[in-house]
Order: C-alpha cells, then structure tokens, then sequence
C-alpha cells in the first residue's frame, strides 16, 4: 500500500477586505479609483502578470488616477474575481483570491484603515459575504 500525501493552493481564500475612511467621499475616490483601474485591466490584452514596464497606456491611467503605487505585475490582479462594494464610508471587498495587495494599496493611500481576514475563519462577521 502506497500514501501518498499532496498540498495544492487550488483552494478559495474566501477573503474579506474592509477599507474604513474617514469619509464618504474619501471612499468614494478609492471606489473610482479601483472602478477604473479594474476596467482598463479587464478590457485589456496586455500580459499584466509577467509585465516588468509599465505600457504607455498603463502608466497614462495611472497618472489620471494618481496612483503610483502598484507595480507593473500587480495591475494583473485586477483579472481576479475581487468584487468591492461601497458601503457609505467603506469598502468592502470579497474575493477568493489572496493575491489582493494592490487594492489594499489603493485603500491605504486614500487614507482608509483595513482589516483583512478569512470568511472561512470567521464566517459569522457582519460584512462576511459567501463568495460567489
């Protein structure tokens, strides 16, 4: 008899991420912010994953934007299923991947305070949405 024994990473995170600003509007510029960028990402061929340079496109949003940031490579993450939602004053993110840290810079650098933790590990949270 063979056991054989196997560890993959082909699990959800079944993350949380909550952005709490100071302000409405402050949470709304993150919101665009993210709106925009998810957008450019999604409706492009570029291969964000394995970009070491910025495209003349990429860094022209990221200067409308203000955003400096985020590295070529993360714009990739975007592609991911990350679904922010503005709740007045907050934002709160659900996604299955744990790959997130270029939203957590958009939050952080529009001021918010963020907690980030595992749906899985605490299910019954006020903002814990089932992942879709």
């Amino acid at each position: 008899m063979k056991i054989w024994n196997s560890y993959g990473s082909e699990h959800s995170a079944n993350l949380v991420m909550i952005g709490r600003f100071k302000d409405v509007a402050s949470a709304e510029k993150a919101k665009a912010i993210l709106d925009q960028i998810g957008d450019f990402v999604t409706s492009s061929d570029e291969d964000f994953e394995n970009a070491d340079r910025y495209s003349d496109r990429a860094l022209e949003l990221l200067k409308k934007v203000g955003f400096y940031s985020v590295s070529p490579s993360e714009l990739g993450q975007f592609r991911y299923d990350v679904r922010p939602e503005l709740k007045g004053d907050k934002i709160v993110l659900n996604t299955d991947e744990i790959e997130i840290s270029a939203v957590l810079k958009i939050m952080v650098e529009n001021g918010a305070r963020v907690e980030v933790y595992s749906a899985h590990t605490f299910p019954d949270s006020d903002e814990t949405a089932p992942a879709s």
